[in-house]
């Protein structure tokens, strides 16, 4: 399947707006192909203020997260990988969603993790039946 990850963003952005709150994304910043403005990062994350009068050209795809905005008066493009997105939330309470580990990610499960369960197989495959 794919990842959810995209999807939420997209939902809790329009939300966001929708309250006329101001969204923002957490970003990984080091996280392979994101393409920020360095000096704003801290910590190796970035906080970008992704509200309407804010940016231009929003793109909520399911990959990447593409926009242009001015950073200390300077116009530039940014470019964010859809895992890289730590959490969207609303600036003005707090309200939102982190993510953490999505399953189907790039990114190597740990070196010392159990391998995940398989399902139990069910005892009977279910029936669908015409009821008039």
């Amino acid at each position: 399947m794919t990842p959810t990850r995209p999807y939420l963003i997209r939902a809790l952005y329009e939300w966001i707006e929708d309250n006329s709150m101001t969204p923002h994304l957490l970003v990984n910043a080091e996280a392979p192909g994101v393409s920020v403005p360095k000096q704003h990062v801290r910590d190796g994350q970035i906080v970008l203020n992704i509200n309407a009068a804010a940016v231009r050209d929003l793109r909520l795809g399911n990959d990447w997260i593409e926009f242009s905005a001015r950073f200390g008066g300077v116009a530039r493009s940014v470019q964010i990988p859809v895992p890289a997105v730590q959490a969207i939330y609303a600036r003005e309470n707090g309200q939102g969603m982190a993510f953490g580990e999505e399953k189907g990610s790039d990114e190597p499960p740990e070196p010392d993790a159990p391998p995940p369960e398989k399902p139990a197989a069910r005892a009977r495959r279910p029936v669908l039946k015409i009821v008039k």
